[in-house]
């Protein structure tokens, strides 16, 4: 049995990790080919990245790049057609929400390819989200779908998707799954390949030491001037207030962004602040190693809520709403998007330790098995 993996960025390569570690341990029937569309190019794939993970490299690489919504989609398409048209997979794998997921979405379902979409049924309930619209049209040409959470389960049942599974499932008689998250098979076992290569702990001289790990990279925090000014005044807030040292990693783009719209005197105030702690772009066993260690996360990335959920730790949301709406529902943590007062008045909270509850809402870490045995079961 064939199966053509299509990812697009870093974040998905990584949860496809979970799939090809199931596939490569327990199921030599399955051929896996990974296809990297080249969807954003970042400098962080390098050798290093795949050696440091144990995780399989893309086998080819559409080299589309950055480009317009509608451009960079057109031409994944073509590519992505092609690739399917040679290799004549049994079922096209894809992850979450990006362009390259709608893209195979497109041309899978008019090869009649079926599709395999993990984290299906996400919702934000907000169309001006260009993944809110990748993730729906997606989720309505797979044949097999795979929700991590009961609410995406959910939402897909609310959307006209039945319970009853198919002995053979096809597009027009798709099977939805709660399965858990392949993100929490992956922390778990990445989390323990942390400890022993990353050193960013010591390397910051965090031992011991309480500090909020922030992250913000999101286009509408970062390309308005009052959303981002709004944003770094509450961190210095918090800092002045309960002397804490803030950790940022920080994204190209913010850094770019915080060059061209940063007040001059907040600039001044986090260059003094020996509190505030900008370092370059953390990898991926460096993230975990800080979400690990922080007493608070505060974050606008998706991937990064979960994560603080997966090792325990209270977060802050710096957007409108989520899609990982249990984590909000166990009151760990807290949507906030830019206001300075809900910012203040959530890490005001959470940093007098109280009593969190963290339920095992993303699945007990094997998803990924669950996922191959239904794949096998269906395209064999």
């Amino acid at each position: 049995m064939r199966i053509v993996t299509i990812v697009g960025a870093r974040p998905q390569i990584i949860k496809a990790a979970a799939l090809s570690r199931e596939i490569k341990n327990q199921r030599t029937e399955i051929e896996e080919l990974i296809v990297h569309t080249g969807q954003h190019y970042d400098n962080n794939m390098s050798e290093v990245f795949f050696n440091e993970l144990g995780i399989p490299k893309p086998r080819i690489n559409l080299m589309v790049g950055s480009s317009s919504h509608g451009e960079q989609t057109a031409v994944m398409i073509q590519k992505i057609e092609q690739v399917l048209l040679k290799y004549k997979p049994h079922a096209v794998v894809v992850y979450g929400d990006t362009n390259s997921t709608l893209a195979t979405a497109i041309a899978a379902s008019k090869l009649h390819i079926p599709i395999v979409h993990i984290e299906a049924g996400l919702r934000s309930f907000n169309k001006k989200m260009p993944e809110e619209v990748n993730r729906i049209a997606c989720d309505h040409v797979s044949t097999l779908l795979f929700s991590p959470t009961k609410s995406g389960y959910s939402n897909l049942i609310n959307e006209g998707f039945k319970k009853t599974l198919n002995v053979k499932a096809t597009i027009d008689s798709p099977n939805i799954y709660h399965c858990g998250d392949v993100m929490y098979d992956n922390s778990l076992f990445f989390s323990k390949i942390s400890d022993q290569k990353s050193n960013i702990i010591e390397d910051l001289k965090l031992e011991d030491e309480r500090f909020i790990l922030v992250t913000v990279h999101r286009n509408d925090n970062t390309d308005s001037i009052i959303k981002l000014n709004e944003l770094f005044s509450s961190f210095l807030e918090i800092i002045k207030k309960h002397q804490i040292k803030i950790v940022f990693p920080i994204h190209p783009r913010t850094s770019k962004m915080m060059d061209q719209l940063l007040d001059n005197e907040i600039k001044k105030e986090i260059e003094k602040s020996k509190l505030f702690k900008i370092i370059s772009p953390a990898s991926f066993l460096e993230m975990i190693a800080l979400e690990k260690n922080a007493t608070l996360i505060i974050t606008d990335s998706g991937g990064v809520q979960k994560e603080a959920y997966f090792f325990k730790k209270p977060c802050i949301i710096l957007r409108p709403q989520t899609e990982w709406i249990e984590i909000v529902e166990t009151k760990s943590a807290v949507i906030a998007d830019t206001s300075a007062v809900k910012i203040s008045e959530a890490s005001n909270y959470f940093l007098t330790d109280p009593e969190l509850s963290f339920p095992p809402i993303f699945g007990k870490g094997n998803a990924a098995s669950f996922i191959v045995e239904e794949m096998i079961s269906q395209f064999s």
